[in-house]
């Protein structure tokens, strides 16, 4: 017998340790772009299925995609009105959000709904995220920005879900935004996601792994584009809608939200017996949606035309993730 040790592993059995390391390494971002690739589900009814008048678009990217939109004018006779921007949330399109689109008509507004790039009939583009999200939603401003139904100077966003933290994100960045609602929207991604692998039995170094990577990939850090964060920084009055029965996103991640306001310009608005889906208690809530828009939509102060363009966020400290347990025509990217 030799003086080696025998009792570890073979060169043979390192080999294959190895070569099994690298390959999950190598696949790593094909399974994780896999794992979070957003269903696409595309519209099947139209604005007119709910008597609404409406014109089809295509809005141009800053990366040169195009969305897929319907833009509702408040009148087809009326001077260019003030304006709502609506946003889905993971695996919706503009026609889950349409149930929004009555009542802020029947009151006057102007509604504009999207898809977000990889949803609905937009473009495909990569991996979807709350920053891209949150690009689609600017870019969105900006086109409607330049319709002659729109008043450009009173611009509104509502969002659900990850749509409702792109909302958020966006209040952050646009000072002279009127108005920003967002509806179910978790308090930190990190939270959000931690949570989701956990419940696959996923170890806690793997977990943390992954969501390093998922960072590197959005080139975003997770404490810089979280609700509780972005909060503190919006420009405009905000209204945090959420379910009070919501299993997807508990509504103590609405108060966590809420609590990290800056002024009491950030309303909570709870919404009894409503889950995560709260798009289906709209008649619980559309008027007090639509008195939050009214009171802050319309303004007596005239605004510069630079009020539609972006700005960069001042620094703020970062949250921690809390604890706790969606006849027409086509018309071009100039509008």
């Amino acid at each position: 017998m030799s003086g080696f040790d025998q009792s570890g592993p073979s060169p043979l059995n390192l080999l294959i340790l190895c070569t099994f390391l690298a390959a999950g390494i190598a696949l790593a971002p094909v399974l994780i772009q896999r794992a979070y690739r957003a269903p696409r589900i595309p519209e099947q009814g139209t604005p007119a299925d709910r008597d609404l008048p409406y014109r089809e678009a295509r809005i141009e990217t800053r990366q040169g995609k195009q969305l897929f939109a319907w833009l509702i004018p408040a009148d087809q006779n009326a001077e260019p009105a003030p304006t709502v921007i609506i946003l889905h949330g993971w695996g919706g399109n503009a026609e889950q959000m349409l149930p929004f689109a009555v009542p802020l008509h029947r009151a006057g507004f102007a509604v504009l709904l999207f898809d977000a790039r990889n949803h609905g009939r937009s473009d495909p583009d990569g991996l979807s995220s709350l920053p891209r999200f949150a690009e689609d939603l600017e870019d969105a401003l900006d086109w409607v920005a330049r319709c002659p139904e729109v008043d450009p100077q009173r611009l509104a966003v509502l969002g659900h879900s990850v749509g409702a933290g792109a909302v958020l994100l966006t209040a952050s960045r646009r000072p002279r935004l009127a108005a920003a609602i967002s509806i179910a929207a978790f308090a930190h991604p990190e939270q959000l996601m931690e949570r989701h692998l956990r419940s696959k039995h996923i170890p806690r170094p793997i977990v943390w792994l992954v969501l390093r990577f998922i960072e590197y990939r959005i080139q975003a850090r997770f404490d810089d584009i979280a609700p509780c964060q972005t909060i503190r920084r919006a420009q405009c009055p905000v209204l945090l809608v959420h379910g009070e029965d919501d299993a997807r996103v508990p509504f103590e991640e609405a108060n966590q939200i809420h609590a990290n306001r800056q002024d009491d310009r950030v309303e909570l608005l709870p919404i009894p017996d409503a889950g995560h889906e709260s798009i289906d208690a709209i008649d619980l809530h559309a008027d007090a949606l639509v008195t939050f828009l009214s009171r802050h939509i319309v303004t007596d102060q005239p605004r510069s035309s630079a009020d539609t363009s972006p700005f960069d966020a001042p620094e703020s400290a970062s949250c921690s993730p809390a604890t706790s347990p969606a006849d027409s025509e086509i018309v071009s990217s100039t509008c």
